[in-house]
Order: structure tokens, then sequence, then C-alpha cells
């Protein structure tokens, strides 16, 4: 079994998770009000504008005239790239919510860039053991469900490319064994969706399923995170056939916008 990935430190610091969560959303999605990073972050107005002004103050924001909070010269993406994880995100979030209250599990969006994906949406579940949200975290594509399915969606050659050893010099150790991987993508391709059974951190299992564009190339992915004590793998048809259902629903919706 790999080597679990992430694990919460044992004193968190809420004010610091607050402030990398804000420079996240700034720069994942192009911008928030005040308003609107509170709700997101749960906290109090009062405190968003505080986090959002040390942000401005170390050029990770900056705020428009229109009271609006962007991303700052060190967060800064290119306006295509804001634009594509804002839709997905403002598209997908309803048939997260959906899902949750289907199955009432920690529900995830995700996009692959390189060897690594981003959590770009997550939704909690009610449970009172859960999987918490890893929306804004970034993971090795290869150990994630996630990645897995849209890694399987490369062709051997930029496969080779994502993984080429000068990519890899400040961490070799994480590249992974191209012959195995390959053969796992096979598989993840056969069946249509991917398992990860605590390969990214202990404890936790998720399914996913990949959510296509018009021209059908993998997108993002979708995924179900759960505690690995409440996984049944009997229940994993039925997992499946729920996301790949609410997949197919976003993708009409992504094809209905202009």
């Amino acid at each position: 079994m790999d080597k679990p990935l992430k694990t919460p430190p044992p004193y968190p610091i809420a004010s610091v998770d607050h402030a990398l969560r804000a420079a996240t959303i700034l720069q994942m999605e192009g911008g928030a009000t005040v308003a609107q990073l509170a709700e997101r972050l749960g906290v109090a107005r009062s405190t968003a504008h505080r986090i959002l002004a040390m942000l401005v103050y170390r050029d990770f924001a900056v705020r428009g005239e229109d009271r609006v909070y962007r991303a700052g010269p060190v967060l800064e993406l290119a306006a295509h790239s804001q634009s594509l994880v804002s839709r997905l995100r403002t598209a997908a979030l309803p048939h997260l919510h959906r899902v949750v209250a289907l199955l009432d599990e920690t529900t995830n969006l995700i996009v692959r860039t390189g060897g690594t994906v981003r959590f770009i949406a997550s939704v909690e579940c009610r449970q009172a053991l859960r999987v918490g949200s890893r929306e804004g975290m970034v993971f090795p594509a290869h150990r994630t469900t996630a990645g897995l399915l849209l890694l399987a969606d490369l062709a051997d050659e930029e496969l080779e490319e994502v993984y080429a050893p000068e990519r890899h010099r400040d961490d070799p150790a994480d590249r992974p064994d191209l012959a195995r991987l390959r053969t796992e993508l096979r598989r993840v391709r056969r069946s249509g969706f991917a398992v990860n059974r605590e390969r990214s951190e202990r404890g936790l299992v998720a399914i996913g399923v990949p959510v296509r564009d018009g021209d059908g190339s993998a997108l993002s992915g979708l995924s179900v995170s759960m505690p690995s004590v409440r996984y049944d793998p009997q229940r994993l048809r039925s997992l499946v056939a729920t996301l790949e259902a609410a997949a197919h629903s976003l993708e009409r919706d992504l094809a209905d916008q202009p």
C-alpha cells in the first residue's frame, strides 16, 4: 500500500487555515467580496475583512473599485484558467449537494494540472465521522481517485511527458513506476471508474468517475470520499451509478452554457 500523504497537523491554527483557503479561493475562482468569502469560510464578515486586508498587504490579493478582491501578483493565474475553474465549480456545486443528500458522504470535484490534481469543490456530509473538505488541496495525480481517471484519458506519449524524469528532479521518489501505472490506468479505462483505498490518506476510501466535455475528453473527476470503516464493497456499483448520473447531469449543464 502506498504511503498516505496528507495528515492534518496535531495543532491546527484556524486563522492560518482561513487565510490559506481564502487565497486559494481567489486564485482558483477569480474573485470574491468580503460577504462571499465570509460565507465560504464560515466566519464573521469582520474576520473575512481582516484576512483579506492581510492578503492585500502581502500581495496575495488586490481590491478592485467594485470592492471585489482578486488574486494578487503572488497568486495570479491566466484568465482562462480562472474562468474554467470558476465555471466548473459553479456548475458542479448543485450536483455535489445532491450526491451528498443521496449518499450522506463527502463529495468532491477535482481537476488535473500536469502530475498533480487540485480539489476545486468539496461538499461535506453531516455524519459525525466524515471526510472533511479537501477544497484547494493538491495531491500527486497518481495517488488519487480523480487523478487516475484523468491520467487514464492521456495517450502513452502524454503520460510519459507528465512523468518525464526531469520533471521530478526535486522529488524522484514520488515518480510512479510507469509500467505499473499504465496497467492500472488500463483497468480504470475499462471500468470507467476508480477506487482509492487509503492511497492518498490513511483511513479514507474514495470512488470517482470522470466528467467529460463535448468532445468526450475527461475534464474533471467527480468523487465521493468516506471513512474506510464505512466502506462496503457490495455498495460499489450503486455508488458508481449515483456518481455517473451526477456526472452526466453536470456534463449536460456545461454543454448548455455559452
